[in-house]
């Protein structure tokens, strides 16, 4: 089966597909079993194998509901925009309630019941015997599928079935105590019913955790926030949740970027949405909300004409540059220094040498009397995420009161 596995994994078949196919197989399977547990129980007159042969009867319907799950699932309308992928896990509780109600039945016979066993000969332990690894490759089958498609009603329906060794082996351990006059067979029938409790029980904890929308695993989880912070624009995780719909993930976070341009930032969370999706299993939707990063501190350039602070009108030919160091949170400037401008005499491309020099500063705002728009000095400066402000300040003090003021009118 594991051979099978690798093989509709290499396929290109739809995951549906595939879910549905082993479905099949499953119905199938029990069918089967259903057939030949109640026959030897006729014969047998065996409670527990006839409570055996109820709970693949049960299994039956439980295939039944997981191909309608299955194929329901994967439809779409426009009255359910975010799809029926929950159509899986409504599936799934009601596996569990089939399970816990066959349960019931079984240990009300056990107790309440009044069939007598009657001999048989020993050929039906071998056909008990040979039943018992029946449940176990199909169920263990059915998960390994339902766990590489996240399929949570396979899944389900794989559990249940390996939960059937357990019970086939005390049928069988019955059968025996009977075949030698011990009489075990209504004890094995109401152990048979508390591991049919328990499997129902875990089905339908798991599958009340989807549909009340629980947040999807911690390892999940973390491979998620680990590809948003690999982004480098990304300076923050606010906020990161996610859910599960069936086997569908649906995954929203509010994240910091380094990036002022929102056109920007929106095609950048574009691009973690996509990662995202191709390296994580089964997410059907992301939503990055993106916002500017906070700074608490903001350096601005001016460009000088002197060191007593007049501002220049050129940009590239400007002899000195004022570097001042602003704390937005406290409203108030830290550090100030003026530096020459080393390019002021070259003959070529000043302007653009000038903004790799600032850009080197880690400059957030450039103060100008002119626009830079059109010039290389301009693209340099954009293309990093700089601002470019327009000033009529003719000083350096002009534009440190202006600061200043515009920060404490916020």
């Amino acid at each position: 089966m594991q051979e099978e596995i690798q093989k509709t994994a290499g396929s290109h078949r739809t995951p549906e597909s595939v879910i549905l196919r082993v479905a099949f197989y499953s119905l199938a399977v029990n069918a089967g079993l259903v057939v030949a547990k109640l026959g030897l129980s006729v014969y047998s007159g065996s409670l527990a194998l006839r409570a055996d042969g109820i709970h693949s009867f049960v299994d039956v319907v439980a295939s039944l509901a997981l191909i309608v799950g299955v194929y329901l699932s994967s439809r779409k309308r426009r009255d359910f925009p975010y799809g029926l992928y929950k159509v899986e896990n409504v599936v799934s509780v009601a596996i569990a309630l089939l399970i816990f109600f066959t349960a019931f039945e079984i240990a009300a016979e056990a107790v309440m019941g009044d069939a007598v066993a009657q001999p048989y000969s020993g050929w039906i332990l071998l056909a008990v015997a040979a039943f018992i690894p029946v449940p176990y490759l199909l169920g263990t089958y059915e998960v390994n599928v339902g766990q590489r498609y996240n399929s949570p009603s396979l899944i389900a329906d794989g559990k249940q079935h390996r939960v059937d060794v357990l019970s086939s082996s005390i049928v069988f351990f019955a059968l025996l105590g009977q075949f030698f006059g011990i009489p075990l067979d209504r004890i094995a029938a109401v152990i048979v019913a508390v591991f049919i409790v328990r499997a129902g029980w875990g089905i339908l904890k798991d599958s009340m955790r989807t549909l009340l929308d629980a947040s999807v695993d911690y390892d999940t989880l973390n491979e998620i926030r680990t590809i948003i912070q690999s982004d480098p624009k990304v300076s923050s995780i606010k906020r990161i949740t996610g859910r599960n719909s069936g086997r569908y993930i649906f995954v929203e976070a509010t994240v910091e970027m380094a990036e002022s341009d929102f056109e920007k930032a929106h095609r950048e969370s574009e691009r973690i949405e996509q990662n995202i999706r191709h390296q994580v299993q089964n997410v059907e939707r992301v939503l990055i909300h993106y916002e500017p990063e906070k700074k608490t501190h903001l350096r601005y350039v001016v460009p000088l004409k002197d060191r007593e602070g007049s501002i220049s009108d050129h940009f590239g030919e400007a002899p000195y540059f004022a570097i001042l160091d602003f704390d937005v949170v406290n409203n108030r400037f830290e550090r100030q220094d003026t530096i020459s401008n080393p390019f002021v005499d070259v003959e070529k491309r000043k302007g653009g040498q000038v903004a790799e020099m600032l850009l080197a500063q880690e400059v957030d705002v450039v103060f100008v009397h002119h626009s830079l728009s059109g010039r290389a000095a301009g693209y340099a400066l954009e293309a990093a995420g700089v601002e470019v402000r327009m000033t009529a300040a003719a000083t350096l003090a002009e534009v440190i009161d202006h600061v200043v003021g515009h920060h404490s009118s916020k």
